[in-house]
């Protein structure tokens, strides 16, 4: 096996939509570079818009191992993702946007993210899908449960007490360690239960 077929195999799809919660998309893929996992990122439109207007950033990313950072630009459905064909780890769409959920839900593949979370589900590779809206709809629920049914992981990005966060990032490393639960991604951001 090539390097860099091993090298696709372990690396993560992240879709970043254009809901409120951009500091959980940042923390994730920075978390992931600096593991030494190859990230393949894709933003919407809004999601580069919400990106800016609540982190302040151009480059959120960081600095640690860009190269393993590659980025797609929404409609590039040459992204490698985007055929069952390429074999990744896993994808997570964090924040989701229910327009995006809701396409993804009734398989309209509008954009990359979509069609990555499609190819996840049906190739049966984890797909964790963090959902940010409040209160949700009976049309949000209904959808969120079609992913569920078809294989998703819905993780609402709920904050836990137990281990007493003191900061707002200490809430965030909360929500991305069950992120990267969900993937099978060994972490420790966070005092678990029982120790």
């Amino acid at each position: 096996m090539s390097a860099d077929r091993k090298d696709s195999q372990g690396s993560v799809v992240v879709g970043v939509t254009g809901a409120s919660g951009a500091v959980y998309a940042q923390r994730l893929v920075r978390f992931l570079l600096e593991q030494g996992i190859q990230v393949h990122l894709t933003m919407s439109r809004a999601g580069r818009l919400v990106m800016k207007e609540e982190l302040g950033e151009d480059d959120p990313w960081g600095s640690a191992r860009r190269e393993l950072l590659l980025t797609y630009g929404e409609k590039d459905f040459g992204a490698p993702f985007c055929s069952g064909s390429f074999r990744f780890r896993g994808m997570a769409v964090i924040p989701a946007s229910m327009g995006t959920v809701g396409s993804i839900a009734n398989g309209i593949s509008a954009n990359n993210i979509h069609r990555g979370a499609d190819v996840a589900l049906k190739e049966r590779i984890p797909l964790v899908v963090v959902p940010r809206e409040t209160p949700f709809s009976t049309i949000h629920l209904e959808n969120l449960l079609q992913l569920a049914r078809a294989g998703a992981i819905i993780l609402p990005p709920s904050p836990a007490f137990y281990q007493r966060p003191r900061t707002i990032e200490d809430q965030v490393d909360f929500v991305v360690s069950r992120v990267l639960d969900a993937l099978g991604i060994e972490n420790d951001l966070f005092r678990r239960w029982g120790k």
